[in-house]
């Protein structure tokens, strides 16, 4: 049987193991019941495997024969801080947590890789690493993984990395989207606080009003980003967070304002921190209040090699046809850490539309939403592509 039959005779198994993932999500980098849970589902198989000292990650090591290329495979296991509200029968049992990312189903995806991959052992030409991965929503799970090792974990380092992410809007159930190059944005964090001198709002002449200079950073900030960036090079900075005061008529000695900042190349992001504090400064010289900035670097553009891109393409068509794969004509503003693995070497990364039959792509529910869905008729495609190309990168000699 080829590996796609095999993939789809494992649906059921798949489909049930999805589920008990999603009954008990949890959240950031100790998940003690996910990885309890993967170690089962990979029980018995014929893999190297280690768990991380400092989180709840799983590391497998799968031998294949000698001489060809060490191939990384991950899948991210963590949930959300959201309370699902989908109604389904096997909805989160675990109050304010959910699986509102499908990262249930990246790790079922991997899981039914692993299962591929040792039943199609004799094909493979080199290693394959299996990386699963805790803490990826804004806890940086991939960056401590690859610096307790996972990117050597074999005894050498690995030769390209592979990683999968499913959308519950915009791609139609099981197409597969792709794009050379920078894919998805450094996602950044700017925090500013402002102090003044209170007083009277009757009399503002007399305070050295926060509220005035913070309500004109943040227009600055965005006058900023239309005339200092280029607009091929785009940049976005949204505030998310505003808070000065209590009463009505008094200007209070401070405000705060917290904003996150989406930038495609690592230029434009080094110039975003320069240019955004250099703004900030100058205005606050200007009305005569101290200003605090900090701002907290967060994941790196997601940015994929263009060979190993076209060769995830040709492996889609090859498995799927064309009509299942769209190039993405621009980047997405979602941010990966994935990112981290791809900063060290080449590898692809793979959107997969797992909208259910009956919802409209264009106006379902995106990702993080408490009522996001995602169609479980997608996990055996998942499998199957992840374990495909393994079995096909591994015979390329590096």
């Amino acid at each position: 049987m080829s590996v796609h039959e095999d993939a789809l005779a494992m649906r059921d198994d798949l489909i049930a193991l999805r589920h008990e993932f999603h009954r008990e999500p949890e959240v950031g980098l100790q998940l003690p019941r996910t990885q309890e849970r993967v170690l089962a589902a990979l029980d018995g198989l014929p893999l190297e495997i280690s768990t991380g000292r400092d989180v709840s990650s799983v590391t497998a090591v799968l031998r294949g024969g000698g001489g060809g290329s060490t191939v990384l495979l991950r899948g991210d296991m963590d949930g959300l801080p959201v309370r699902e509200r989908t109604g389904l029968d096997f909805a989160s049992q675990t109050g304010d947590t959910m699986h509102a990312c499908g990262h249930d189903l990246h790790t079922t995806m991997l899981i039914g890789a692993a299962r591929l991959l040792c039943a199609h052992r004799d094909r493979l030409g080199g290693d394959v690493v299996l990386m699963f991965q805790p803490g990826e929503e804004g806890y940086d799970g991939a960056r401590i993984m690859v610096e307790e090792g996972v990117l050597e974990a074999s005894g050498r380092r690995v030769d390209a990395a592979y990683g999968l992410h499913v959308f519950s809007s915009d791609a139609p159930q099981g197409r597969f989207v792709t794009r050379p190059g920078t894919m998805l944005s450094a996602s950044d964090e700017l925090h500013v606080s402002v102090r003044g001198s209170g007083g009277h709002g009757s009399a503002p002449h007399r305070t050295q009003d926060p509220v005035a200079a913070i309500s004109e950073m943040i227009t600055s900030l965005q006058t900023m980003v239309t005339r200092q960036f280029d607009m091929f090079d785009p940049v976005v900075l949204s505030v998310g967070s505003l808070h000065a005061g209590n009463a009505v008529n008094v200007i209070p000695e401070s405000a705060t304002f917290g904003a996150t900042v989406r930038t495609f190349s690592p230029e434009s992001r080094e110039r975003m921190r320069e240019r955004s504090e250099a703004v900030l400064r100058a205005v606050a010289a200007a009305h005569g209040v101290d200003v605090e900035v900090e701002y907290r670097q967060g994941y790196p553009p997601t940015r994929t090699d263009v060979e190993e891109t076209a060769f995830v393409d040709r492996t889609i068509h090859e498995l799927f046809g064309s009509e299942r794969h769209q190039t993405l004509p621009n980047p997405l503003s979602g941010s990966e850490d994935f990112s981290r693995v791809l900063d060290e070497v080449p590898g692809g990364f793979v959107g997969l539309g797992a909208v259910p039959d009956g919802l409209d792509p264009d106006t379902a529910d995106y990702n993080h939403s408490p009522t996001a869905l995602f169609d479980d008729a997608v996990l055996a495609d998942g499998a199957t592509l992840y374990a495909e190309l393994a079995l096909t990168r591994t015979h390329v000699e590096n």
